[in-house]
């Protein structure tokens, strides 16, 4: 009797993949951690419900997006030191 053994190799899943092509950043007022013109921090802009987070250096670059319980998880860490450097 042989045992069957299967490996799977877990891949990123995209649970954002059916609204990711329909949320359109391109005129939402991004709000921006700093004040500092100088020192672009990170922006956030909300749209259609999804909150999305991008680097201010880069404003052309990639937004992340995050479900509003996603954000509100991600600011709880931050908030409780998850995030800071060692």
């Amino acid at each position: 009797m042989s045992e069957e053994t299967s490996t799977t190799v877990d891949e990123p899943v995209d649970d954002k993949a059916h609204i990711r092509h329909k949320l359109d950043f391109t005129d939402a007022e991004w709000i921006t951690s700093t004040e500092d013109d100088d020192e672009p921090g990170v922006e956030i802009a909300f749209v259609d419900g999804y909150i999305g987070m991008r680097n201010g250096a880069e404003p052309e670059g990639p937004v992340l997006v995050f479900t509003p319980e996603e954000w509100d998880a991600f600011v709880a860490g931050a908030k409780d030191g998850e995030f800071d450097e060692p």
